[in-house]
């Protein structure tokens, strides 16, 4: 929210400055500390937003180019005011302007961090409290680089294993639309003044498409409101159970799924563990960004790990390990290299899932392409079939 402040410079002076901030209190403290004497602090009311205030905060960008000017020696205020500086967007401004803020204060970063929940996530939070309390914020921004990168390598994986199955079904579907709202009722109007009887494949093809061009609108309708209905009703199931659990229902999504899911939390909980944060706290942080259906279990592990159970124990009893992960968690265990290990089965089930990805996508996309084939071949056949049989006739 932007306030309107007039205030006395240090020359006397009096002036109005627009500050980004979160209530009238804060703009009072951001006009202090530029040095100014507020005597007026209004809030602005605009109309219509700044499109600059929409833009998104990268918190990988924003850990990248923090990591690199403490590693140049600046210190940690240092580096929020390089940021500030060379920010332009209204709303990131406002971000970086309450960090500054903050820590000008005295207070703590992650304390900070913790009250712009909507920018900073749990998991983000807990690794800078941890690293507060080893005194090492740049090891712990590297290793949120690093881990968010990791996730990302998969992720736009299967984004791009999605994209030109979903152009090839596009580009399908238009074709066939067309073929049959368009050319069919053509070929029907021709076939009906020659007086032949049609072969039954063709004579229901050539119906359908009459009735397609006579009630197209109402069709497109229909199909309008099923994909509307549709689209709402997964994303209700998604907001319920998550979109992993819910391809997972699927015979051959569901183990491979299972496994991105599983490497997900390894790869969550191995970082945290690395960062020096308890594995209770460990496990309550990360169960954030699992799906509904594995919070559940990992919140039975976490209450079993309270008791006095082991972590490879609890996992188990819960479904959350395969046969190599429960070693690997038990050697971990035993070593007290647990969020080492932890990362290495993460890393080992990115691979395995990696490899399923290409093998899916070189034999799901030939499969689609055939289908969308036959599919198109078949209208053109059956459009066809008369004009064959009505020269065999003739001739």
């Amino acid at each position: 929210m932007q306030f309107e402040v007039r205030a006395l410079s240090s020359e006397n002076r009096i002036v109005a400055i627009l500050i980004d901030a979160s209530d009238e209190d804060h703009a009072r403290r951001q006009a202090e500390a530029l040095g100014l004497h507020p005597t007026r602090i209004t809030p602005r009311r605009n109309l219509r937003r700044p499109v600059a205030s929409r833009g998104r905060f990268s918190l990988v960008l924003f850990s990248q180019e923090l990591l690199a000017l403490l590693t140049a020696g600046l210190s940690l205020v240092e580096g929020m005011e390089a940021l500030l500086e060379r920010e332009r967007g209204a709303r990131l401004r406002s971000v970086l302007e309450r960090l500054l803020t903050g820590l000008r204060e005295g207070k703590r970063l992650s304390n900070l961090l913790g009250e712009q929940p909507d920018v900073f996530p749990p998991l983000y939070v807990g690794i800078i409290r941890a690293a507060e309390g080893t005194s090492d914020l740049p090891r712990s921004l590297q290793r949120y680089v690093d881990y968010q990168s990791r996730v990302d390598v998969v992720r736009n994986k299967l984004i791009s294993a999605a994209i030109y199955p979903s152009i090839l079904l596009v580009a399908g579907g238009g074709v066939t639309s067309f073929l049959v709202a368009y050319v069919v009722p053509h070929f029907a109007t021709i076939y009906e003044d020659t007086g032949r009887s049609l072969p039954w494949m063709s004579q229901a093809l050539l119906d359908w498409g009459k009735f397609a061009a006579a009630h197209g609108l109402l069709l497109f309708a229909a199909a309008l409101f099923c994909l509307t209905s549709g689209g709402l009703a997964l994303r209700t199931a998604i907001s319920k159970v998550g979109l992993v659990s819910l391809l997972a229902r699927f015979p051959l999504l569901g183990e491979h799924l299972r496994i991105y899911e599983l490497s997900r939390l390894y790869l969550t909980l191995g970082m945290l563990l690395e960062g020096g944060i308890p594995i209770v706290t460990a496990m309550a942080t990360a169960s954030g960004t699992t799906s509904p259906a594995l919070k559940e279990r990992l919140a039975r592990a976490r209450v079993a790990v309270q008791t006095g159970g082991t972590l490879s124990g609890a996992f188990d009893d819960e479904g959350l390990t395969t046969p190599i992960s429960l070693r690997m968690l038990r050697v971990g265990e035993r070593s007290g290299e647990l969020g080492s290990m932890l990362a290495q089965s993460a890393a080992f089930y990115d691979g395995e899932i990696s490899r399923w990805i290409d093998r899916f996508t070189r034999l799901f996309e030939p499969l689609l392409m055939s289908v969308i084939g036959l599919v198109v071949g078949a209208i053109v056949v059956l459009l066809y079939l008369p004009i064959f049989d009505l020269a065999e006739a003739l001739s």
